[in-house]
């Protein structure tokens, strides 16, 4: 327990800052033997402190009011005798004659706290007795006894903190503060009784292994001794403690909740009266490091022999412990025979090292015997100074060993000698040695080196003298950065030796933005430098040189690496940059994996090609499947499309196809747009030297495809067929490239002058300069001579002897055809991505390509003729894919008159075919849809509909009809006016019926679609001759479809023209309904208005429109649907209750608008206030904002 000094005046440690002098004289001892004020009394205060301050503190000691007792004690001994010192014993007497319990309780822990225990107190709280007493009488003058009234033992421990001290009051029962202090006292005994059990437990759990188990334990190192529970309970400790420091807390929690009778708070829970050991960071970082003998100890230079080696250590050891025991000694033997196999190892090595070196130095002396005769030696001050030369040898051979480290060869000439010859004071025997054995390298580099001639001075000064004298020159070779500067490189590889030092600590020191302008020194070392260790540690600099390198700072990097991989070669850009790309393949950064991603594209020309194809094909696989970082994985992507380009292990050719697939589902768009752009062609680039391009990659992705759309019956993935359509999109260039280059005519290429330029629309723009046919063949003007040749021999030569070719024609266009048979005509995706592969497979293989090999077997499918109009079998084929992909991908490849006139015929036959055998015209919107997507065809389209419009057959004439709600929403309004209305109107006054109804659909997709009044009217006024028109009344078929109509178009056309037509009609065919004798139309058309009025509900419809057209409606349409559909007269209650409601809360928002007008007047009066408020205050502008912040 901590307590607090009466007399200390300072109540704080702020206090205690503020007032340093008052806390120098009053926190000291208040005994008589200690320091005390000038005065002499060790109770007087300080001269600025007065008395009031000095009770004040006492009382707040004490809250029973002792304090005040205690001034008394001390003011009257200060009137007693100013002068004499007053014994502390005297003090404790009177303290508890007059039954200060708490204060003499304080008293003797302060006296505890300054080491010096005083007896009668000591005996006075020891003695449980004092404290049972019944008696109230006062004590006798030599005792110390209790205070009056009863005081018994408490029947639980309070500790002081739980002890609420608010409650007591100086004017309050003194019994209970004496309580108290007897409480805290009897807590401090329990403690100390707590820790005599804890030493005796632990001296107890040491001594559970008897010790001929742990002989044994020690003599079989491989059998581990068990854990005792004392070491487990540490070891949970530090292990939470170190999951906590960490932020690991979900762990520590589980920890803890596993380890539940051990408290993790307090390390004294462990039971060990020992003191807490290290964290687990400490433990770890010295568990390598050998514990230091604490004897002391001397650098000597010694022989042993080992062979007396155990002999003498066994002789030491049995001087001094003679009664050490025969095993024991056995221990001994061994632990020493196992040391003797370390340094035997040791010896080994450093011979090994010595025998290096000195074939360095051997080798460094042949280089240097003829140096350049330019070179400046400044160590040849060392013989045209005596004086210094002493010095210099000194310094050299007492100078630290790390600083100097024996792979300089002795090629550093260490000016220090010149400079600071003062600074040795090495003992005499270290010089004589140096002097004795002298280096042969600088004697040889001095010899070699035009000597440097200093002006000695004619003077008689003592050389002691001149090294006080220069000692004033201030100088620091001693530490690690002056052993550098003083001394100066005398060859390149001192250069590098130097910079291999120096940079480690100067790379930490640089700005994180400036550190790339140290890329070219660190790769210039690590190139040169002698030393694999320096070299590695460089380029791990190198990769770590910037905590998250941006595009340009990689780039840098990445151009190094280059440079260094350039200048080294393959085996050690294995051996030295490949192991740092490896570390750092999981870095938390995505911006130093990306790095590593880009040097293995980078470097792959530069690594041996067993290395390329397996290691850096591994890592570069583990980063695609597992990184999460979009832009890593493009990196990937992109290294290992180079990886593909320098391969050459055909056996590999399996995995990079896998490769591919797996990139191609990336999710992410980056990913996927950089394997068409860098990885497939440089793959197909590889199966064409293989030869597999068409034989295997080709015909995979054709068989994927089949076997998507056999699995996708019911329902077909588009996205796997997306990616594997768009993959084989981006093998067309490749693919006709190889065309080229295995046709007949390849051997009759000649580049000349004179050969035409290629057009600039004669290939499809390529997403990647990798795509472009050009890059591919080689050039532009070889592209531009085989293109020559290519259309002479398909128009006048033929394919004959032309494999690839062939294969193409034969093989890979009618498994195409078949494919596009097979898919989903609805699936408008399906049929786009079709549509653009053929497209840009017809112009890359060219016009005359499209015209003599696709189209015929399109035709030849297709089979359109009139012959076949009633051929149920033959028209089949109409109503798939096959008529979309073949009008949208092929048709329109070229855009010559020809290719439009065939395309309308082609447009016009399909439309009459189908519409004369009665067949579905889904396949006819889907090419209608795609065309209409392109405002270049529109024009087209709508001659296609015109000849249609004009038919003599009435099916036609309706199909016709039908194709105009599919155009109408991409056509211009000018078109719309121009061709669209006037063609409609004219179907509308068809004499056929059908025809009529048939163009409801489109006049309502105008009404959705057109802004301009003249033509809405005009298609409004069509709409009500339909329905006002007696000859229409009794048309089913007609007020089935202009419901229908009304309920699609009804939510996104004109407001105005949604009440004042949609919906009083609909409300009229309601009430007709009503009427209706025939049951199956009158539940056809209840039916339809249901989901009329369910789409319509949903809209804004003024109070007006739904009380008088609206809910009447509803309410006829529930007359009907009571009898026919009960379900749906449910759900139209429920609407006819949720617009009353919304009619009944319009009108009490009126009312209550009403009513907001003098209100809103009596706001507007507030608002003024308040702002003229605001306006008279003159403060600025930040307090103004304070007043509106919220207080904390």
């Amino acid at each position: 327990m901590t307590s607090v000094n009466p007399f200390n005046i300072s109540d704080s440690e702020d206090e205690a800052e503020r007032n340093p002098n008052d806390t120098d004289d009053t926190a000291r001892s208040p005994s008589g033997d200690a320091p005390g004020p000038p005065t002499g009394n060790p109770f007087s205060p300080p001269a600025d402190a007065d008395a009031p301050t000095l009770l004040l503190t006492s009382n707040r000691t004490s809250p029973s009011g002792e304090g005040i007792s205690v001034s008394a004690v001390v003011n009257s001994s200060m009137a007693g005798s100013a002068e004499t010192k007053v014994s502390v014993d005297v003090i404790a007497a009177q303290l508890l004659r007059d039954q200060y319990i708490l204060t003499a309780l304080e008293f003797h822990t302060e006296l505890l706290e300054a080491g010096r225990e005083l007896p009668r107190l000591r005996d006075y709280f020891s003695n449980p007795g004092n404290f049972e007493r019944q008696s109230g009488t006062p004590p006798a003058k030599d005792q110390a006894l209790a205070p009056g009234g009863p005081l018994n033992r408490a029947g639980s421990i309070s500790t002081l903190d739980s002890l609420d001290f608010a409650r007591y009051s100086d004017d309050g029962n003194r019994e209970s503060d004496e309580r108290v202090a007897v409480l805290e006292f009897e807590l401090r005994k329990a403690k100390e009784t707590i820790q005599a059990l804890r030493a005796n437990l632990t001296q107890a759990a040491e001594s559970e292994v008897p010790s001929q188990e742990r002989k044994n334990f020690k003599s079989s190192p491989e059998i581990q001794e068990p854990i005792r529970p004392l070491e487990k309970r540490a070891l949970n400790f530090l292990v939470n403690e170190y999951l906590l420091k960490n932020e690991y807390k979900l762990s520590s929690i589980t920890f803890s909740d596993e380890n539940d009778d051990q408290d993790f708070e307090l390390w004294d829970d462990v039971g060990l009266n020992i003191p807490k050991p290290p964290d687990l960071l400490q433990l770890y970082r010295n568990c390598g490091t050998p514990v230091s003998s604490p004897r002391d100890t001397v650098d000597v230079s010694v022989e042993v022999d080992f062979g007396d080696f155990p002999g003498n250590c066994l002789a030491q050891d049995s001087q001094k412990k003679p009664d050490l025991s025969l095993q024991q000694q056995t221990e001994v033997v061994q632990e020493l025979e196992y040391q003797i196999g370390l340094l035997n190892n040791d010896k080994q090595s450093l011979a090994q090292q010595i025998k290096k070196l000195q074939s360095e130095i051997q080798m460094l002396k042949r280089t240097i015997s003829s140096p350049p005769p330019t070179t400046l030696d400044l160590g040849s001050q060392n013989i045209s100074n005596p004086s210094s030369s002493s010095s210099t040898t000194t310094n050299t051979s007492s100078s630290d060993p790390l600083s100097v480290p024996p792979t300089d060869n002795g090629k550093y000439l260490d000016i220090q000698g010149a400079s600071e010859p003062e600074t040795d004071l090495d003992p005499p025997s270290t010089q004589n040695t140096s002097q004795t054995h002298p280096q042969p390298q600088p004697q040889s580099k001095l010899k070699s080196q035009p000597l440097v001639q200093f002006d000695k001075p004619n003077r008689k000064l003592s050389p002691a003298f001149l090294q006080a004298l220069l000692s004033f020159c201030r100088m620091c070779s001693d530490s690690r950065l002056g052993a550098e500067v003083s001394r100066i490189a005398g060859s390149e590889e001192s250069v590098m030796l130097m910079l291999g030092r120096c940079l480690p600590h100067i790379v930490p020191n640089v700005l994180l933005a400036k550190r790339e302008e140290l890329i070219p020194l660190i790769l210039c070392t690590a190139c040169l430098h002698p030393e694999p260790k320096e070299r590695d540690q460089l380029l791990h600099i190198l990769f770590n040189l910037i905590k998250r390198p941006d595009d340009e700072q990689r780039q840098m990097i990445l151009t190094g690496c280059v440079a260094f991989a350039r200048h080294v070669g393959p085996t050690r850009v294995e051996a030295e940059l490949l192991p740092q790309c490896w570390e750092q393949i999981n870095h938390k950064y995505p911006e130093r994996r990306l790095l590593v991603a880009e040097s293995c594209g980078a470097l792959a020309p530069y690594l041996p090609k067993e290395i390329r194809s397996s290691l850096v094909l591994s890592m570069l696989q583990q980063m695609l499947a597992e990184d999460k970082a979009d832009m890593v994985r493009e990196a990937v992507v992109k290294s290992l499309g180079i990886i593909m380009g320098y391969i050459d292990d055909t056996d590999k050719y399996s995995q990079g196809f896998e490769l591919m697939l797996l990139s191609l589902g990336d999710p992410s768009e980056r990913v996927v747009s950089a394997v068409h752009q860098v990885f497939i062609p440089a793959f197909a680039a590889w199966t064409t030297e293989l030869g597999t391009l068409h034989t295997a990659l080709i015909p995979s992705l054709l068989a994927r495809i089949e076997k998507l759309l056999m699995q996708g019956e019911h329902g077909l993935d588009e996205h796997k067929l997306h990616v594997f359509l768009s993959a084989l999109q981006s093998l067309i260039p490749p693919l006709f490239a190889m065309v080229l280059q295995n046709a007949p005519f390849t051997s009759r290429v000649k580049l000349r002058g004179d050969t035409p330029a290629i057009e600039v629309t004669r290939f499809p723009r390529p997403a990647s300069p990798l795509q472009d046919v050009s890059t591919i063949i080689g050039s532009r003007e070889m592209l531009s001579a085989l293109l020559l040749l290519y259309d002479n021999q398909l128009e006048h030569e033929g394919t004959t002897g032309w494999d690839s070719l062939l294969w193409v024609v034969n093989q890979f266009l009618p498994q195409l055809i078949e494919i596009v048979g097979r898919i989903n005509v609805m699936s408008s995706t399906c049929v786009h991505e079709f549509s653009r592969f053929f497209w840009r497979f017809c112009r890359t293989f060219g016009k005359i390509f499209t015209s003599t090999k696709v189209k015929p077997q399109f035709q030849e499918i297709l089979r359109l003729s009139e012959e076949n109009v009633d051929d149920s079998e033959g028209n089949d084929i109409l109503t798939k894919a096959t008529v979309p992909i073949y009008a949208t991908g092929v048709l329109t490849c070229y855009n010559q008159e020809e290719d439009r006139k065939l395309l309308v015929g082609f447009l016009e036959d399909v439309m009459t075919t189908l519409s004369l055998s009665h067949a579905p015209l889904d396949s006819l919107k889907a090419s209608f849809v795609e065309l209409g997507a392109n405002p270049v065809y529109h024009e087209l389209l709508l001659t296609v509909l015109w000849y249609g419009v004009v038919h003599t057959s009435a099916l036609v004439r309706c199909t016709a009809a039908r194709m105009f709600e599919l155009l109408v929403k991409g056509v211009n309004e000018t078109l719309v006016a121009q061709r669209v209305v006037p063609a409609l109107i004219t179907l509308s006054s068809d004499p056929e019926i059908s025809v009529r109804i048939s163009t409801i659909p489109a006049f309502g997709t105008i009404m959705e679609t057109v802004t301009q009044k003249e033509l809405l009217e005009r298609v409004k006024m069509q709409l009500a001759s339909f329905l006002e028109d007696p000859q229409y009344q009794d048309q089913h078929s007609l007020h089935m479809e202009i419901i229908r109509t009304f309920g699609r178009v009804g939510p996104n056309a004109e407001p105005r023209f949604r009440d004042e037509f949609v919906l009083p009609h609909l409300h009229k065919l309601a009430q007709a309904n009503n009427c209706q004798a025939v049951e199956i139309k009158r539940i056809d058309i209840a039916t339809q208005l249901f989901e009329a009025y369910s789409a319509l509900s949903c809209c804004f419809i003024s109070e007006e429109v739904m009380v008088n057209h609206f809910l009447p409606g509803l309410r006829c349409l529930r007359t009907d649907m009571e009898h026919l559909s009960p379900e749906h007269e449910v759900i139209l209650s429920s609407m006819i209750k949720e617009c009353e409601i919304k009619v009944e809360n319009r009108g009490m928002a009126d009312a209550q608008g009403s009513m907001s007008i003098a209100s809103s007047l009596v706001g507007e009066d507030a608002k003024t206030k308040f702002l003229s408020k605001m306006g008279q205050l003159t403060t600025s502008g930040a307090m103004l904002a304070n007043v509106f912040q919220r207080k904390k």
